[in-house]
């Protein structure tokens, strides 16, 4: 038997704009999870949420893509849609698309991270959840965590990591995929990447054996609806430890807040700030983005934790060095690198202005 973990992520109010999500929403997320943990659909659970963002963190017997699995969270998501709009809170649903489950949840909004596999004696799993930011926004840490030794010590010194990874990247704009090897592939695979608004890791396997080590949510909110609707807050599950990178290794690159796309209006590039979940409240100028790390081991499907990985002191200075950062990312204004770059823009309100000034606009000659 072989466990599955599904991690489905929807923005579907907030609280005071778009810092926190209601205690609320996710009680009446947690009524349907705990019916379906009755009924075995499920056999374990665990909500939580970075910044207006719930996270339902599932454990199942049913393999990826399953139905049943991802019409209980629509469902869990259009109740909590239902108590945000009658307390009124800011942005109701805005995340769903449709009012009707289609047999998958994929395309309809949310975002989704699965893996499936049979598990170890011990199987550590870590899940990450973002806010104010795009899937692109894990392609540098997961990228350390499987290629890079200056982060991960075991691609040196444990003979289990020698053979490397493979890395199944999307282009989320011409809707293709590619598989790509390393370390044998490594700069070809920088040269995609490096472009995290359009080519994103989708997984991470090992080589060895073809065995699942990581996985992203990768959908884009705004190409799916035509317009921006929010930012899309992508959420990864990692496996550690015994032929993976170390609980250590797999933090480790978040030390770094490198800058990511999103913060406000989905419109500005910013440090991505670890934070325990109880400081996943992006306020300032709705950011700067934050990313959250719980810890569990998995044991026969059950979730044993979480350890909150990011409360703990030794990245307080990431935490300063990133408001250093915001602060003068943020004394650009409108302007770039602060603000994201043309193309980058046709995805947000930008369009509206340009349309209201297109008349005005003259040939050169």
């Amino acid at each position: 038997m072989k466990t599955t973990i599904s991690v489905i992520k929807a923005d579907v109010g907030s609280v005071a704009g778009h810092a926190v999500t209601h205690d609320a929403l996710k009680q009446k997320c947690d009524s349907l999870l705990a019916k379906a943990k009755e009924e075995e659909l499920l056999v374990d659970y665990h909500i939580t949420n970075c910044g207006d963002d719930i996270d339902l963190i599932m454990t199942h017997t049913n393999g990826e893509e399953n139905e049943e699995v991802h019409e209980l969270a629509f469902n869990a998501f259009m109740e909590a849609t239902k108590v945000a709009k009658s307390l009124k809170l800011y942005g109701a649903g805005q995340d769903l698309l449709s009012d009707t489950f289609s047999g998958n949840i994929k395309g309809m909004g949310p975002g989704c991270a699965e893996m499936e596999f049979k598990e170890r004696p011990s199987d550590p799993v870590f899940v990450f959840c973002c806010d104010k930011t795009e899937p692109g926004a894990f392609n540098l840490p997961i990228f350390r965590m499987f290629a890079d030794p200056f982060n991960t010590a075991g691609l040196v010194i444990d003979p289990s990591l020698h053979k490397g990874y493979e890395f199944e990247i999307f282009d989320v704009i011409e809707h293709r995929k590619v598989t790509m090897k390393c370390p044998d592939e490594m700069y070809d695979l920088l040269a995609l990447i490096g472009s995290t608004g359009r080519y994103v890791i989708k997984h991470v396997t090992r080589r060895s054996d073809n065995e699942i080590a990581a996985s992203i949510s990768t959908e884009r909110l705004n190409l799916m609806a035509g317009q921006y609707i929010g930012k899309d807050d992508p959420v990864a599950i990692v496996r550690s430890q015994s032929g993976f990178p170390a609980a250590g290794e797999v933090v480790e690159p978040f030390a770094f807040p490198h800058l990511v796309s999103g913060w406000m209006r989905g419109s500005h590039n910013g440090p991505l700030m670890p934070v325990s979940t109880a400081n996943a409240r992006p306020v300032r100028f709705d950011g700067p983005p934050r990313v959250t790390s719980l810890g569990f081991q998995v044991a026969d499907a059950k979730l044993v934790g979480p350890v909150d990985m990011f409360d703990d002191p030794a990245f307080d200075r990431s935490r300063n060095l990133a408001s250093e950062v915001a602060e003068y990312m943020r004394r650009h204004g409108p302007f770039e690198p602060h603000r994201l770059p043309a193309d980058e823009m046709e995805y947000t309100s930008l369009p509206g202005v340009l349309e209201k000034l297109e008349e005005r606009f003259e040939d050169m000659e």
